[in-house]
């Protein structure tokens, strides 16, 4: 029988005050209320956090403007040594950040401090990229033409909006290149997990970054909207839903304003005869369900299984799924936590029971809400459904939750069809020990990125991203700081 650690003590870390970071001030009040923040492991008010309203996302803004002169001016060098020192510091605090996280959007503590150590390496390779800046010499000519040249500019105030999933790698993808780059930043966090984006702008103070030049105003849609349609926001960095991201890019429409969308998926995870299946399974159940209970876009959440082995993984689903520690995310035995909030417990159970009344595919394990000492909590069983017909809602729509969809298939083209099926294209994956077969699938798949024999990876110095209704743009490696970076062309006429 899987663990229950429901009985676990909540971890000894203390939430931090949450304020409203506008330009020196720390403000304890916004002009968007107040938020009653739950614990999704219990199900009970926490703290209660003040939300930005427009004047304060206008001041924020202003604030980001004021200080981009000063930042853009620092030599390259400086900004360096400031993300370096910043990296270190969320190192240090890497047990609170971890811990924070469990309190605040229910990821176990063992995963937490995983994403603690992505999100140092994210701050250290943007550092290095500050002095790196080049432009170039596109012509030059000694007799009788122009000498042009080109020069890196940064945008100047950056608007970024990051969802509840996992905050810290988000902050750190985002605003470590936007900085790198000599751009001012503010962010407005999900008012579901303030606490990490409070320590981090608390860090960035300590590494001497300026005031003003890291701006956090966690709200709802109000102040989201505020930061969008204001014309001193140069450029949007999103991450979240496709539906949010069609409004704000109608915002973005009215002022001509640039963005980058790292949106949903429904990645795909294809498991070919004679793969490894020890190591396949392994993945396919830490993806497909225990990873933050499947709450994250990258996740291969539609598993697609030859017909030469289905029946073998299936059952090795099964046992590995009932195995798979479970209970209050403190334990640091724990892979499986709850989801994000009671919204998110019903709408998941909603899809769950649909996909059943429609016979999009046969539940295998899970499908109910946990009880006994986890019922208070938004803990939702790790379900499996298996034989899911590939046009159903359950395997087109994104669930966003521990539902993992078993599908069938015969042949290399037929999975490549059913992969590629699909309105998403963020990651797809593969396992199959066939070099020559790995190559010519990874070559097919449409996805932005594929990962072969491995579970998900986001080093930084890759570039990150969808297509389709998984957005565009990039983040991560050079392309992720070109988002930043906008070229300006020098041409000097011959004198005389």
């Amino acid at each position: 029988m899987p663990s229950h650690a429901a009985q676990m003590p909540l971890p000894a870390v203390r939430l931090p005050a949450v304020h409203l970071r506008v330009g020196a001030e720390a403000l304890t009040t916004g002009s968007g209320g107040s938020f009653d923040h739950i614990n999704p492991a219990t199900g009970r008010v926490q703290a209660q956090i003040p939300l930005a309203g427009p004047d304060e996302v206008n001041a924020a803004i202003d604030a980001a403007a004021l200080a981009f002169t000063q930042w853009r001016a620092c030599k390259p060098a400086a900004r360096r040594d400031a993300l370096l020192r910043l990296a270190d510091l969320v190192q240090a605090h890497g047990d609170e950040f971890a811990r924070i996280a469990v309190l605040e959007n229910g990821s176990p503590v063992r995963i937490g401090s995983t994403l603690v150590a992505h999100a140092r390496e994210w701050l250290k390779y943007y550092a290095g990229w500050a002095d790196k800046l080049e432009g170039s010499v596109t012509g030059s000519f000694i007799q009788g033409g122009d000498f042009t040249y080109t020069q890196p500019e940064p945008y100047g105030v950056i608007g970024v909006i990051i969802t509840w999933n996992v905050p810290l790698i988000s902050l750190a993808m985002k605003i470590a290149p936007a900085l790198a780059a000599g751009n001012t930043v503010v962010v407005k966090p999900s008012e579901l997990t303030p606490f990490t984006s409070e320590l981090f702008a608390q860090l960035a103070i300590e590494a001497g970054i300026p005031p003003g030049v890291i701006n956090m105003v966690p709200g709802t849609a109000q102040a989201g909207n505020a930061l969008v349609v204001h014309r001193k926001v140069q450029k949007m960095s999103f991450t979240g839903g496709p539906a949010t991201a069609r409004k704000i890019m109608a915002a973005c429409a009215e002022h001509l304003k640039p963005s980058v969308m790292e949106l949903g998926g429904k990645s795909a995870n294809i498991i070919f005869k004679g793969a490894n299946l020890d190591l396949a399974v392994a993945n396919a159940v830490y993806m497909g369900l225990g990873a933050l209970a499947g709450q994250a876009c990258i996740l291969g959440s539609r598993l697609l299984v030859q017909d030469d082995i289905y029946d073998e993984v299936l059952q090795r689903l099964l046992v590995a799924t009932q195995a798979m520690p479970r209970g209050i995310p403190d334990d640091p035995q724990v892979l499986f936590g709850p989801v994000i909030n009671a919204a998110a417990c019903e709408r998941i159970l909603g899809i769950i029971d649909s996909a059943q009344s429609k016979g999009a595919g046969q539940l295998v394990a899970g499908g109910k809400r946990m009880g006994g000492t986890l019922a208070e909590g938004y803990f939702i069983e790790p379900t499996i459904f298996a034989d899911v017909d590939p046009l159903s809602d359950l395997a087109q729509q994104e669930v966003f939750g521990p539902v993992l969809s078993v599908i069938r298939f015969s042949d290399e083209a037929q999975a490549v069809a059913i992969a590629n099926n699909t309105v998403y294209g963020l990651a797809a994956y593969l396992y199959s020990q066939d070099v020559t077969q790995v190559h010519r699938v990874a070559d097919q798949l449409r996805a932005g990125s594929v990962y072969v024999n491995g579970a998900a990876r986001l080093p930084p110095h890759a570039p990150f991203g969808g297509l389709g209704e998984s957005g565009f743009g990039r983040e991560g490696g050079k392309p992720g700081l070109d988002e930043f970076i906008r070229p300006k062309t020098v041409c000097v006429a011959p004198l005389g």
